[in-house]
């Protein structure tokens, strides 16, 4: 066990959890809790927007997968996770902003009614259930690595999470804020430097980028065949599309000051995030040249476990340091919010719903007990999805809200003849196929349930909304009395 390696780590964690616990002591409502009170600056949105994705998948999850197939292997994440924030700032951002909406589920409720409101809602909070999972498996992961396998790898999930609820269950959207902030600045730096000392024990960057060719790892078309396209495309737009409708996304949008900061937030975020989710790529590279045999055995039967390797026998101490501050920096900043966005959805669409006429105090309070439930959950359902890759849990998370909630949002949004009916056809028949392909395997090898619930979704759409309009119009008219 390296004890010193540890002591930095815990003094790290403790100390963002005093800043979040410290921007707590601002958060007065329950506006304030849930999307900063409408506050943040440019450099603070870009900073928790890119920290949106930056998370264990974007550490270790996608490095397993680029040296497993390439670019083509990860098209889901970095390019589409960082392709929805764009789109978000691009196409979705100001128009929620001016709507000045807690919630994403409070557009489904001015467009729709309350009851596309609750369905969509559920379809988002379930879709989370599967990515904080895969944060608070890499906490675990952590500090059984630190200690040598004497923290267990559940132990150490409890401990992680119990760290990050700490400061989130004060300080809401204000502290994941403020901790995103000073997190990325260490993420940033440390994963930088861990760069350029891998490079360097590589023999130089050209050195890894030759490796990488020759291996074919820059592919990132799929085989020119029909299904080839389709799975490439089910991929793309898991994330791309189905990350859009997502609360903690939408949070971290409507936390800015104004319209034009949240739509240059998100875009300078999601371009930020897909320019640095290499540098990961890259170590996990150069590891095949540094301790080639070590890394192939590794790969064959856990590569989430390149990293850590390469940087706990190939580093300096203040190399670990800093890799390890920044991978704890990434866990967090995504764990925080994603365990606030379900948890504020839950209260103000649902349980709202169910309790009406809650003072903003009840709502605060509930927000807070809805968070503390919501996290108690997640940690029994991550410790229960042991041995699942990490990359996988956070991929499969979005089909949900990309079959169940991405119609309806952007359809409201572009489309004056979306109509109730339309959306809960769409949520209806998005979410049926996606269960149907899910449960029947041969649909699901055959065909991306995905992609095929989305089609479906879109059918809904336009049916349910066409559908009486035309005919009313076909209906004969009443004679003209007299």
């Amino acid at each position: 066990m390296n004890t010193t390696l540890l002591a930095f780590v815990i003094l790290y964690l403790v100390g963002t959890m005093a800043i979040g616990m410290y921007a707590g002591t601002r958060v007065k409502n329950a506006t304030d809790f849930a999307v900063a009170g409408h506050s943040l600056p440019l450099a603070m949105v870009i900073t928790t927007t890119f920290a949106t994705w930056f998370g264990a998948e974007t550490v270790m999850g996608i490095p397993a997968k680029f040296v497993e197939g390439g670019l083509n292997a990860v098209i889901e994440d970095p390019f589409g996770a960082s392709m929805c924030l764009v789109l978000v700032g691009a196409f979705f951002a100001t128009r929620l902003y001016r709507m000045n909406l807690m919630t994403i589920g409070d557009f489904y409720r001015d467009r729709y009614g309350p009851g596309v409101e609750i369905f969509c809602s559920i379809a988002i909070i379930l879709s989370y259930l599967g990515w904080v999972a895969a944060q608070i498996t890499a906490l675990g992961l952590v500090f059984s690595v630190l200690s040598g396998g004497a923290i267990a790898t559940s132990t150490g999930m409890v401990i992680g999470t119990a760290l990050v609820l700490a400061y989130v269950l004060v300080g809401g959207m204000l502290a994941v804020a403020w901790t995103d902030f000073v997190q990325m600045i260490v993420l940033v730096v440390g994963l930088s430097l861990i760069a350029y000392m891998a490079a360097d024990q590589a023999g130089g960057a050209r050195q890894v980028l030759a490796l990488a060719e020759a291996r074919d790892w820059f592919r990132i078309l799929p085989e020119a065949t029909p299904h080839g396209w389709v799975w490439f495309i089910a991929a793309a737009i898991t994330m791309m599309f189905g990350s859009i409708p997502q609360q903690d996304v939408f949070q971290r949008v409507m936390s800015a000051k104004d319209g034009a900061t949240a739509r240059k937030g998100a875009i300078i975020g999601g371009l930020g995030y897909l320019t640095f989710a290499f540098v990961p790529m890259f170590i996990v590279a150069s590891a095949l040249i540094v301790m080639p045999t070590e890394t192939q055995a590794l790969l064959a039967h856990d590569p989430q476990q390149v990293l850590p390797t390469l940087i706990l026998t190939k580093m300096p101490l203040v190399a670990q340091i800093f890799f390890f501050g920044a991978l704890v920096s990434a866990i967090k900043s995504t764990s925080s919010a994603t365990l606030l966005a379900p948890s504020t959805s839950f209260v103000e669409n649902i349980l709202k719903h169910l309790r009406p006429g809650m003072s903003d105090r009840q709502v605060l309070l509930a927000m807070r007990i809805t968070l503390f439930v919501f996290t108690a959950l997640v940690l029994t359902y991550a410790i229960v999805m042991q041995g699942t890759a990490i990359y996988d849990l956070v991929s499969a998370a979005y089909q949900i809200p990309l079959v169940g909630a991405f119609i309806p949002l952007t359809f409201g949004l572009y489309w004056r003849r979306a109509t109730t009916q339309g959306a809960f056809l769409s949520i209806t028949l998005g979410i049926g196929t996606l269960a149907l392909f899910t449960l029947h395997s041969g649909l699901g090898e055959a065909f991306p349930g995905q992609l095929a619930g989305l089609g479906m979704a879109l059918l809904g759409m336009l049916l349910g909304s066409l559908g009486p309009q035309l005919l009313a119009n076909k209906r004969p008219r009443p004679a003209d009395a007299g």
